[in-house]
């Protein structure tokens, strides 16, 4: 497991590209048949995946948790963007489709990785926050019908915002919050652009009070995606591609523009699950 330890924004403004991508992109992610975990500091958040191709794969603690397994003292939520998957916990099975997610609760001890074909493996990516309380695990789904331990999304959380004419047309698709699949912290989602949009999170804010990890898919081979960070007035950018991941402090404006239309998976941890709990930057104070 890499560990990413937390950088002050005073720090970050002094930061050359190498080094702001060395602190906060996480790259050579989807590795076949294997598990690769970063855990960063900022909030304690563990950000993975988990490609498994010609073998099952098993989610270990490894000595990085000091614990007796990953889940011991942690709650997980899995979104898989790759062909169809499952996964075994405790020795319960889960098909796991395209875009189809997982919350995990606190104390699951047993917990594995597979695909239904090699020739189109799933790829699971991971999120994983710290826990005090066990909430049940579900399998999330955006359409079909619900079950003890089945959800679907409900149509308030499939929210379509923004416009053609302002370059941001995209739904946002949330997975994980109160109301809807019940945790701890963690919150997850996944936003969609529409074709011919590239912007997402502009206008772009803040939350002081969680962090935010960003996963940008589906972009083409020759495209990229802008994204933007830092203090409003201290603006930085990572050039990202099909793939990559990118932490966001709490302090930091998290926000991209694509060479084309994209789709990125959002995940949250901290102390507040009110997911509109923002602090707006006017587009006038951005530097």
């Amino acid at each position: 497991m890499e560990l990413r330890t937390a950088c002050s924004p005073r720090d970050e403004r002094n930061y050359d590209t190498s080094r702001l991508r060395e602190e906060f992109l996480i790259d050579d992610l989807f590795k076949p048949d294997e598990i690769k975990l970063v855990y960063s500091q900022i909030d304690r958040i563990i950000t993975g995946s988990a490609v498994p191709v010609e073998k099952e794969l098993h989610l270990t603690a490894g000595d990085e948790l000091r614990a007796e397994y990953f889940l011991q003292r942690r709650e997980m939520g899995v979104i898989n963007i790759g062909g169809d998957g499952v996964i075994v916990i405790d020795g319960k099975k889960y098909d796991v489709g395209f875009k189809q997610g997982m919350y995990i609760g606190m104390g699951a001890r047993d917990i594995s990785f597979a695909s239904k074909e090699a020739s189109k493996p799933a790829k699971f990516y991971i999120n994983s926050a710290p826990a005090h309380k066990t909430y049940p695990t579900v399998l999330i789904k955006r359409e079909g019908t619900p079950s003890d331990d089945v959800v679907i999304i409900k149509d308030e959380n499939k929210k379509e915002l923004g416009s053609l004419e302002q370059s941001n047309h995209r739904v946002i698709n949330k997975y994980i919050l109160p109301g809807q699949v019940e945790s701890c912290q963690l919150e997850m989602g996944m936003t969609e652009l529409k074709p011919g949009s590239v912007w997402n999170t502009m206008p772009c804010h803040t939350h002081d009070r969680r962090m935010e990890v960003y996963l940008y898919f589906e972009v083409p081979e020759d495209a990229l995606v802008m994204h933007f960070m830092g203090e409003p007035t201290e603006t930085r950018h990572i050039i990202m591609r099909n793939e990559q991941a990118v932490i966001s402090p709490s302090w930091s404006i998290h926000s991209g523009c694509g060479t084309q239309s994209y789709t990125f998976i959002w995940g949250m941890v901290g102390e507040n699950q009110d997911f509109d709990d923002m602090d707006d930057c006017d587009m006038s104070e951005l530097r």
